[in-house]
């Protein structure tokens, strides 16, 4: 089994400002489609409000201390941990989406980080943990340059965590 953290950061680490992506890349969207499609998706209530709507075929876990009102493809569970298990109950491959205190309480049970690396400053409030590259190996990077649809260049990044 695996856990896959997913994210979007620019070049401080920034992944949001005011609940909400501080970009528009097309490319990153289907990128992050491709490969959380039929997979279960955990994440914090903000990023969950954050949605314009449901992510189709993919199972939504919520973590949340307040009461949501379930919803067809949604567990809604009170803890990190709840919300891993009940993930690895339908999937051998989660992959955690969001938002920053979801990542600093799941990186260091990762498996796998899958990163955009948006090359910008931009003014988050909200960031991605620091990755401790002792831990952490890059695997792959993939340059997209920036063009009509795309405001800044961006690398899609694979890190799996190294073994000790």
């Amino acid at each position: 089994m695996s856990l896959t953290l997913i994210a979007a950061l620019d070049l401080e680490n920034g992944i949001g400002k005011d609940n909400q992506l501080l970009w528009h890349l097309p490319d990153d969207f289907l990128h992050f489609k491709q490969l959380t499609m039929g997979h279960c998706v955990i994440m914090g209530r903000r990023t969950w409000e954050s949605l314009p709507r449901m992510l189709p075929n993919r199972t939504h876990i919520i973590v949340s201390k307040e009461g949501l009102l379930p919803r067809e493809h949604c567990v809604i569970v009170s803890s990190v941990e709840e919300a891993i298990l009940q993930a690895y109950e339908r999937d051998n491959t989660p992959f955690v989406i969001g938002g920053g205190e979801i990542y600093r309480q799941t990186i260091s049970l990762a498996t796998t980080l899958e990163l955009t690396r948006v090359q910008a400053h931009l003014q988050a409030d909200v960031f991605f943990p620091q990755i401790d590259t002792s831990q952490w190996e890059l695997i792959k990077q993939v340059f997209h340059s920036k063009d009509e649809r795309h405001l800044y260049d961006f690398y899609f990044e694979t890190y799996i965590h190294k073994q000790l």
